[in-house]
């Protein structure tokens, strides 16, 4: 499975910057910020503000990854 790598731009609190990330990643940013109720911009906000040490596109590919990873997690408990 090969997935290209996609440059996007993101407004963040009023700043413009732009994400390279995989297209699949970018899917599920879509899909957490929807059932969230949020905005991609709103979601990539919060993640940048809990981020410790790491680059934003590495923060981003952990919070997807840890959303869901939960969500596999509770289902399995149910």
């Amino acid at each position: 499975m090969q997935s290209g790598i996609a440059k996007r731009s993101v407004v963040i609190k009023g700043h413009k910057t732009s994400l390279s990330l995989e297209d699949p990643f970018w899917s599920a940013l879509w899909e957490i910020a929807r059932n969230k109720g949020s905005t991609i911009g709103g979601l990539v906000a919060q993640i940048d503000s809990q981020r410790t040490g790491t680059n934003l596109c590495s923060a981003i590919r952990m919070y997807v990854f840890e959303y869901f990873k939960g969500s596999r997690e509770q289902a399995l408990e149910h």
